[in-house]
């Protein structure tokens, strides 16, 4: 009998170490959470992954953060069609059409000419679809290394591409050379000392003219924006998400579909780090 009654308070005070150690366990997941130092993993069906890519060039050139090789590209295109990978486009996210199974949508950001010359073959070769976001002043100046307008057509017309806007001019290209200036105005930021009147006809008049401009020469509708240096705007974001359905930011991570279609992360694709490894993030 007095063995009972010890195994009885044994298992009583298993129970209460377990259920306390739970307690503290989400309550440490809560806190981390709230901190964003841990993130709730994405339910499968709101999971899209979105990779982000920029410059494609010929085997044996150097590369950078922002360049793959053109074996690199087909390389991924490939994992990804027997991975059983399906890409989406952004006018399809805004849409509501059902998913396929393992969605996913890749990303150009500035519109070089690579991605008419060696990118296009290869979603042509894979049936593979990719948004490209161009900064429309270098189509309007026929600008060397970037599209043209009938690159744009065409791909367009293909059916496996999307044109998206990266801005008119505000990806730094004056004398900065679109590069980011660490302590300036990058993007479609604010000055500090600019008036409503001058942020609206700098910024917002920037923004309208590269969606009219994509969408006056492209001939069809405009639904996605990736954010110069992915750097967002409060002054801007009723604005930019009333213009387009979609938008993406470069913070890193997949997107979670289930907050919306507005500032998704992405993942970027460089040379150094393999796209399996790329997307286990």
């Amino acid at each position: 009998m007095g063995d009972d009654r010890q195994m009885k308070k044994i298992r009583v005070g298993i129970l209460g170490v377990a259920a306390a150690a739970a307690l503290c366990f989400t309550a440490g997941a809560v806190y981390l959470y709230a901190r964003g130092v841990w993130q709730m993993p994405i339910p499968a069906d709101r999971a899209l992954p979105v990779l982000m890519y920029h410059h494609i060039v010929e085997d044996g050139e150097p590369c950078n953060d922002m360049t793959i090789t053109v074996s690199r590209m087909e390389q991924d295109l490939r994992w990804l069609t027997e991975h059983g990978y399906h890409t989406v486009l952004p006018r399809e996210l805004a849409g509501g059409e059902p998913l396929p199974e393992k969605p996913l949508l890749i990303t150009f950001d500035d519109g070089y000419r690579s991605n008419y010359e060696l990118l296009f073959p290869l979603l042509q070769a894979y049936q593979m679809k990719a948004v490209v976001s161009i900064m429309v002043y270098m189509q309007d100046v026929s600008a060397d290394n970037f599209l043209s307008w009938d690159m744009c057509r065409e791909m367009a017309d293909s059916g496996l591409v999307e044109i998206g806007s990266h801005a008119y001019s505000l990806h730094n290209l004056g004398d900065l050379g679109g590069n980011f200036d660490p302590g300036g105005i990058n993007g479609i930021q604010r000055d500090p000392e600019e008036s409503d009147s001058a942020f609206e006809a700098r910024v917002l008049g920037d923004i309208q003219k590269s969606h009219d401009r994509i969408a006056q020469e492209v001939g069809q509708p405009v639904t996605f924006f990736a954010y110069p240096f992915g750097i967002t705007e409060p002054d801007a974001e009723a604005f930019v998400h009333e213009l387009f359905p979609v938008t993406a930011v470069t913070r890193h991570g997949t997107a979670d579909l289930g907050k919306g279609l507005h500032e998704l992360p992405r993942m970027t694709v460089t040379m150094d780090r393999e796209l399996e490894d790329i997307l286990k993030d």
